[in-house]
């Protein structure tokens, strides 16, 4: 049985869909990263991390989604 590790790597290379959602899901942890290293935020970047948070999450439920699919071999072709 495969690993997810080994199916990530898997989709890494063959699914354009999984590298865009890692890369975004990077990119939010990174944007994430530098709001809360401020002590204060004002209502604007509250909203706006509360957004980020959103959509690092979606992004990171749809690569287990894709790595599910994968590993249950329901996926045939995963590049898309």
């Amino acid at each position: 049985m495969m690993t997810v590790d080994h199916i990530a790597g898997l989709l890494r290379t063959s699914s354009l869909e999984f590298r865009q959602l890692e890369e975004t899901h990077h990119r939010l942890d990174m944007e994430l990263a530098e709001l809360q290293r401020r002590h204060v935020l004002t209502p604007q970047e509250e909203l706006l991390k509360k957004q980020m948070q959103k959509e690092k999450l979606a992004k990171k439920d749809k690569m287990a989604e894709l790595i599910r699919l994968y590993g249950n071999g329901k996926e045939t072709s995963p590049s898309h």
